[in-house]
């Protein structure tokens, strides 16, 4: 009996639209969707796929790095799969990993991958180099304090009358390592 094929989507923020991704894949008997950063493979729908695939399926997934941003994570969870006897195709590389891939299977993976963990690094360099640029300007000012000098001195006058830090940050919507560092 064939197994289901499976797909599974990743957009980094809620502006990234999924059409591209979801037209790629194709049609598919389970889809898993995280709104998450590829940065962790600590991703709920990522996870839950995990779980429910078994052997015999078929993952498909629109781009590698829609798995995972590094080389270490990609290969853990091509592997990890392949071992369970779960298939794996990239559409846009046009790769498929099966238990047994190829070596030159493996190579391309490992390539690919390097080359997409070398472009994240570029894009945080360049990323890094723009907010330096604007703060020398004067453009980039960060983000907006989440207290302002009222409240601050009201955390100050709550906190010297014994009144717990973390009823203190829940009455403020802050953390308590907010807390802690304004007192």
């Amino acid at each position: 009996m064939p197994g289901k094929t499976i797909g599974y989507m990743r957009v980094s923020t809620l502006l990234q639209n999924e059409a591209r991704q979801k037209e790629g894949i194709g049609e598919v008997d389970k889809l898993f969707l995280d709104k998450a950063s590829g940065k962790s493979t600590d991703r709920p729908k990522l996870q839950e796929m995990l779980e429910y695939c078994r052997d015999g399926d078929t993952i498909v997934v629109h781009s590698m790095d829609r798995l995972a941003r590094n080389l270490v994570d990609l290969r853990k969870l091509v592997d990890t799969l392949t071992a369970k006897g779960v298939n794996i195709r990239f559409v846009k590389e046009n790769l498929d990993f099966t238990a047994q891939a190829s070596p030159m299977n493996k190579l391309i993976l490992s390539t690919l991958g390097a080359f997409a963990e070398f472009e994240r690094s570029i894009i945080l360099e360049r990323q890094r180099e723009g907010i330096e640029l604007a703060k020398q300007k004067g453009v980039y000012k960060g983000r907006k304090p989440s207290l302002n000098q009222e409240q601050i001195d009201e955390i100050k006058s709550l906190v010297a009358t014994g009144v717990p830090i973390a009823k203190i940050a829940r009455k403020f919507g802050v953390s308590r390592m907010t807390v802690y560092k304004v007192i």
